[in-house]
C-alpha cells in the first residue's frame, strides 16, 4: 500500500531514501523463499527416490496422469465466480464508505482490470480502483486506500473464521497433519489472537477504547471509523461464496490429479494455504511450502498448487483484458 508522503510541500524531486530495515528485510524473504524451495525439492527428491526414479520424471508422472479436460472444465467457471463474488464484495464496502451512487456495472471493468494489474503487483491493482474512486466519484486518496485496507483486513479473517470452524469440527484431521509442525498448536493460537483482537480493533475505532488517541482519525483509516459490527460480518458473509467454492474446487481438482484429500482437510487447512499466499514471498513460496507441510505423503502437491495459482492469475487477468477497453474509458476519459 502506498505511504503517505513525509513532506508534501517539497518540490517532489527528491526519491525517499530507502529505510534502515528495507536491505535486511529483502535479504530476509529470499533467504525464507529459498527455505521453502528446498523443503519442497527435498520432499520431492525423497519421494522420487524411493520410487527409483529422477525428480523430472516423478513429476511428469504426477502432471500425465492429472484429468486436463474435467479440470479444466471446473476452472473457468470457478474463475469466473470468483470474479463476480469479488467484485460484488468490493461494491458494497465502496458505497458503504465512498461512493454511495456506485453501480455494481459500473465496478465491474476496473475490478476486473485490476487483475492485470495483479500479475505485476497486488498493490498496483487496488492503486487502480483508488485512481478510479477518485477521477470518477471525487474521493479522496487516503479515504479509497482505506476501503482497500479493511477489505484486506477482511479476507484475512474470513480465512481465519473458516479454518477454525474446519480445526473445531475436524481436530482429529489437524493432529494427523502435525508431523513437521504442531499445527494441532499452532493453528488454535492464532485462532485466539485473532478473537481477541477483533474487538479491541472495533472498541478503538468505535471511540470506547483509548478514546484521546488521534492514530484513528487519520483519512487512511476513515473506513475503520465508519464500519460497525454489522459490516465486518457483511464482509465476511458476502465473501464466503468463494472461499467455499474454492474448498469444493480444490477438493474435486485434486481428485483428478489422484491426490486423495477429503472435504474436512480442505476445509481445516486451504485458508490456512491461502494465508501463506498471501506472504509478500516470491514465486508463491509460503503456499508451496504449505500444501508440502499440510500433505507430506503427496510431495509432488505443490506442483498442482503452481498449476492452481498461475491458471488462477492468468485467466483473471484474461477477464480483465476482456473489460480493459471500458476501464480505459472510465479512467481517462
Amino acid at each position: 500500500m502506498s505511504n503517505e508522503p513525509a513532506a508534501a510541500e517539497h518540490s517532489g524531486q527528491e526519491k525517499a531514501a530507502p529505510g534502515p530495515y528495507a536491505l535486511p528485510a529483502r535479504i530476509a524473504t529470499w533467504l525464507l523463499t529459498i527455505g521453502c524451495f528446498w523443503l519442497v525439492l527435498s520432499r520431492l527428491q525423497g519421494a522420487a527416490a524411493r520410487e527409483s526414479m529422477t525428480i523430472g520424471d516423478y513429476l511428469a508422472r504426477f502432471i500425465g496422469q492429472a484429468d486436463w479436460l474435467t479440470w479444466i472444465m471446473i476452472m473457468i467457471p470457478y474463475s469466473v465466480f470468483f470474479f463476480l463474488v469479488d467484485s460484488h464484495v468490493t461494491w458494497r464496502v465502496v458505497r458503504w464508505f465512498n461512493a454511495p451512487a456506485l453501480k455494481l456495472t459500473d465496478i465491474l471493468p476496473i475490478r476486473a482490470s485490476a487483475y492485470i494489474l495483479s500479475l505485476v503487483n497486488e498493490q498496483v491493482g487496488k492503486g487502480a480502483m483508488t485512481l478510479y474512486l477518485g477521477r470518477r466519484h471525487g474521493v479522496p486518496l487516503w479515504e479509497a486506500l482505506s476501503s482497500m485496507i479493511l477489505l484486506g483486513m477482511m479476507e484475512i479473517y474470513q480465512l481465519l473464521v473458516f479454518s477454525a470452524i474446519g480445526v473445531v469440527l475436524f481436530f482429529e484431521v489437524v493432529t494427523d497433519a502435525s508431523t513437521m509442525l504442531p499445527l494441532d498448536r499452532i493453528l488454535p493460537a492464532v485462532f485466539m489472537g485473532a478473537a481477541i483482537y477483533l474487538p479491541l480493533h472495533m472498541a478503538y475505532f468505535g471511540g470506547h477504547l483509548l478514546p484521546s488517541s488521534t492514530l484513528k482519525d487519520k483519512p487512511i483509516l476513515s473506513a475503520f471509523r465508519r464500519a460497525k459490527s454489522l459490516h465486518y460480518l457483511l464482509i465476511i458473509l458476502c465473501k464466503a461464496p468463494n472461499l467455499l467454492g474454492a474448498i469444493v474446487v480444490y477438493t474435486a481438482a485434486l481428485a483428478l490429479f489422484n491426490v486423495d484429500v477429503s472435504f474436512p482437510q480442505m476445509l481445516a487447512f486451504l485458508p490456512v494455504i491461502f494465508l501463506a499466499a498471501a506472504l509478500p514471498l516470491p514465486f508463491h513460496a509460503g503456499a508451496l511450502a504449505m500444501w508440502t507441510v499440510l500433505f507430506p505423503d503427496y510431495p509432488a502437491v505443490g506442483v498442482f498448487s503452481m498449476v492452481m495459482h498461475t491458471f488462477f492469475v492468468l485467466f483473471n487477468a484474461g477477464i480483465g483484458v476482456l473489460f480493459l477497453p471500458k476501464a480505459n474509458k472510465e479512467l481517462f476519459s
